[in-house]
């Protein structure tokens, strides 16, 4: 069962990415190189949004709670800022990039921003959801359940509709142009 489980939940948490995937990017080889970097770029966001995480708790050493509250929302406040600003620059190297392509070969028409835009929104959606979604997909592997009892019995099942929502967000609303 838990096998079972584990695919139900991985491809309903995937599925419409990986069909988009398999539709929309993978027969260009320009666009699975945009779509890797995007994914590239959110994992760097990521690290340097632990990287201030990190030293901003270490800083605080264990305080009262008014402190943590408020290292608690300077945390996400500096998360959401490093992101976008990683999103932004990405934004300018598809700038770039497409000016690049257009001088390297001007018969050849270079691909739309909405397109790329798209293609990285993807990426980022893509990256996004495994890092959210794979301790819970190898918990549904293990012998033991996860939560306490009154939790929802379709844990593993709500989690993936969850992430499915997010990455449909993510990457529809990457529309930089």
């Amino acid at each position: 069962m838990t096998a079972a489980v584990f695919f139900g939940c991985a491809f309903i948490a995937f599925g419409p990415a990986l069909a988009l995937y398999i539709f929309t990017i993978a027969t260009e080889p320009l666009r699975v190189i945009f779509l890797i970097i995007g994914a590239f770029f959110w994992l760097v966001s990521l690290l340097l949004s632990s990287f201030v995480w990190f030293m901003a708790s270490t800083i605080a050493d264990n305080k009262d709670g008014p402190v943590q509250k408020y290292l608690l929302i300077f945390g996400v406040l500096a998360s959401v800022l490093i992101q976008e600003m990683f999103r932004f620059a990405y934004y300018k190297l598809l700038k770039k990039a497409s000016e690049g392509l257009k001088s390297i070969n001007p018969d050849e028409t270079a691909p739309s921003m909405r397109l790329l835009a798209y293609v990285s929104g993807l990426g980022f959606g893509i990256m996004s959801g495994v890092f959210s979604f794979v301790n819970t997909l190898s918990d549904s592997l293990g012998p033991g359940t996860v939560g306490i009892h009154g939790d929802p019995p379709q844990f593993f099942l709500n989690s993936g509709m969850c992430l499915v929502a997010v990455n449909v967000q993510t990457s529809g609303l990457n529309d930089n142009s």
